[in-house]
């Protein structure tokens, strides 16, 4: 009689093995086998990171093996099962392999199809078209999307992370638990006896220091030496955790009437104002988004404040950006001055810690929060939803959405909600950050996710003119990469680009994007579809560069450029002047946070800089969605690709006193995961 060797190999994550019945079925073209109890006696099966083998013997050849089944039955407890794949060794010594990478839960069971991608139309026989069917009706129950907040892009129909279905759940919930994570962070850095001191100042800027770790040749100390600086600055634009808001300043706005005796003293080319602008040297940061924006009233002890400046900036002789101008408010008047260089040097001051502190408002809000965390889950329930496991852009995408819906629902759970952790330490608390992403929907657009592209739009693409803009340098030979990946993976599945147009499940997902995550906004500029390899190679790069490359560059930099609170305050608790001549060092230690908002901010920037214990970094894929040679080709030179672009970047950044690697792909996670 026919004899088959299956291999199951279960997960090596914590509780990953079981000790329930497993019950295995296999289905092929000329028949299918009995439900066979896989079971060695006098020995444990389905242990943790175990491989374990069984001989299934038929009544006669079943053909072309096409589906396997798996029932998981109750022994003493419930007890869930990771099953990382099957192998299966055919009666004429072929090897088939059965992905799975999933979690089997409760008394149920799983059918799986072999690893080979396949697009819709590859299907021919009635039972794998019902297979992929019901397979995507299945999960279209459990991903439902949900309105959060009015105007916010979609997101998972779950109240907590439990209410997650199993497989996209964190391995160990207390891992991403933020209040846990806050409470370690603040007690690791040494500032826990400070966390409930609220509405009790600092007395000087030396006194941040006793929250201040010192760690040493990093980038915070340097911050922390040099922050009152010009260059320190103007250079957090070009490579701080938002170096995305800078941009060419073309035409100098009516709302900020900065005149040629303003600035004189600051331009070095002996040229006008207009002609520097006309030379492209001038550039601008507009915090306009802020304005009208309530700040946190939670706690009725502290009045918080927040300001909408418009900062212009300026590339001096030696290239360097600086700023030569900032107004903290968005009207022109008396009471709104333009603060300036030459000004009194605590004015000055405590102009460019308004500006710092409304940076960082966007930052986390909404180049954080908004651009990364809720566009990923967006794209990653539009796959859950349209694309089975089978098709090959699923196979593609799946690493690059592990844990994100899981991270969002925990913060919403935790961190964002009404009465969060974001609520303690924040301006934008208590509402002001449902507003501003709110207000931000009508920038979000495709192209504006196009890293090339939105950087040319904002006139920064030019590296002779700024040439030490890296953020720029390295996005840009990141993305190029993810690209070629890409359309290497296109070019195996879609043979024209007729085969693209054909592809329902492909056209449901690019549909389900805009529809639900854009909210059916035309002017997002998303496609309703996709009907050329070339666009949908595009496509592609654009969902795993922002769940990876983008998320990086804008997350992991926290605590380097906001660890040292002057730089970047998470709240202000005096408003802003409206004179200049009246600002002492004791109006700025008082318009800082208090020591208790301090320390939240520390912990919360520390906890978000921290990769994801057993982090998969990009390009590293151990799960083997894929089985196909020229798959794993492709993605063999895609490693080679990002490994060269560590090399670059590692000896670029050789003996800098401020190196930049938030892009550099051996630190870039494949998702959003924290």
């Amino acid at each position: 009689m026919p004899s088959y060797t299956v291999t199951v190999a279960t997960g090596s994550q914590w509780f990953a093995g079981t000790d329930d019945y497993v019950y295995l079925s296999l289905e092929g073209t000329a028949g299918c086998s009995e439900r066979h109890l896989l079971d060695k006696p006098f020995y444990n099966d389905f242990e943790r990171g175990a491989v374990d083998s069984y001989d299934v013997t038929v009544e006669e050849d079943l053909g072309e093996i096409q589906l396997i089944k798996i029932e998981k039955r109750k022994y003493w407890y419930q007890d869930d099962w990771y099953l990382k794949y099957i192998t299966v060794k055919t009666p004429i010594g072929d090897y088939l392999e059965f992905p799975c990478y999933r979690w089997i839960t409760d008394d149920k069971e799983i059918v799986l199809r072999d690893g080979r991608a396949k697009l819709p139309r590859d299907d021919k026989t009635q039972i794998l078209k019902q297979h992929r069917r019901k397979e995507l009706e299945t999960r279209q129950k459990m991903y439902r999307w949900k309105e959060w907040h009015p105007g916010f892009p979609l997101s998972i129909d779950a109240h907590s992370h439990n209410d997650l279905p199993r497989d996209i759940q964190f391995d160990n919930e207390k891992g991403i638990d933020f209040i846990l994570n806050y409470s370690k962070a603040m007690e690791n850095l040494y500032v826990n006896r400070f966390m409930h001191m609220f509405q009790s100042s600092w007395s000087d800027f030396a006194d941040f220091e006793r929250i201040f770790v010192r760690i040493s040749n990093t980038i915070s100390e340097y911050v922390m030496q040099h922050w009152k600086e010009d260059f320190m600055f103007g250079y957090q634009f070009l490579n701080g955790c938002n170096p995305v808001l800078i941009r060419r300043c073309t035409e100098i706005p009516k709302k900020l009437p900065v005149t040629m005796d303003m600035v004189e003293c600051s331009l070095e080319r002996n040229l006008t104002l207009e002609e520097e602008v006309k030379q492209g040297n001038i550039f601008i940061v507009d915090y306009e988004l802020l304005d009208g924006v309530d700040a946190n009233k939670t706690d009725p002890c502290t009045i918080q404040y927040l300001a909408a400046p418009i900062c212009l900036l300026y590339k001096n002789l030696e290239n360097k950006i600086v700023p030569i101008a900032i107004q903290l408010g968005q009207k022109p008047g008396p009471d709104n001055p333009i603060f300036l260089p030459s000004d009194a040097t605590y004015d000055w001051l405590l102009a460019k810690i308004w500006v710092r502190s409304s940076d960082f408002h966007i930052h986390q809000t909404v180049t954080h929060l908004l651009r990364t965390h809720l566009v990923s889950e967006v794209f990653s329930i539009a796959m859950f939803r349209q694309l089975p496991a089978v098709h090959p852009l699923f196979k593609l995408l799946v690493p690059h959405m592990r844990f994100t819906i899981a991270i969002n629902t925990k913060a919403r759970e935790q961190l964002i909600c009404e009465c969060g952790l974001f609520d303690k330490a924040n301006a934008t608390g208590g509402g002001g950050h449902v507003q501003m992403v709110q207000k931000a929907m009508k920038d979000l657009t495709y192209s504006s996710l196009c890293f090339p592209e939105e950087i040319k739009a904002k006139g920064m693409d030019s590296k002779e003119d700024i040439p030490y803009y890296y953020y720029r340098d390295d996005g840009i030979k990141v993305w190029e990469a993810i690209k070629s990946f890409a359309e290497d993976v296109i070019h195996i599945y879609y043979e024209s680009d007729e085969v693209v147009c054909e592809d329902v499940e492909l056209q449901a997902f690019i549909k389900d994007i805009y529809v639900y995550g854009m909210r059916g906004v035309k002017a997002s500029g998303f496609p309703k579809t996709i009907r050329t390899r070339e666009k949908l190679a595009e496509y592609l790069t654009v969902v795993i560069f922002t769940t990876s490359a983008q998320h990086a560059a804008v997350n992991f930099g926290q605590y380097d450029w906001c660890s040292w609170i002057p730089n970047a305050p998470p709240t202000m608790r005096r408003p802003p002047p409206t004179e200049k001549g009246t600002v002492t060092i004791e109006q700025i230690v008082e318009s800082l946070p208090d020591r208790g908002r301090s320390c939240w901010h520390l912990g919360a920037v520390w906890a978000l800089s921290q990769f994801q214990e057993n982090e998969l970094f990009l390009g590293m894929y151990p799960d083997e969605h894929f089985v196909e040679k020229p798959v794993k080709e492709a993605m063999a030179k895609f490693r080679k690709n990002l490994d060269e672009i560590v090399n670059a970047i590692t000896e670029r950044n050789k003996n800098k006193k401020l190196p930049y690697y938030y892009l550099s792909p051996d630190r870039i996670p494949n998702s959003v995961a924290v």
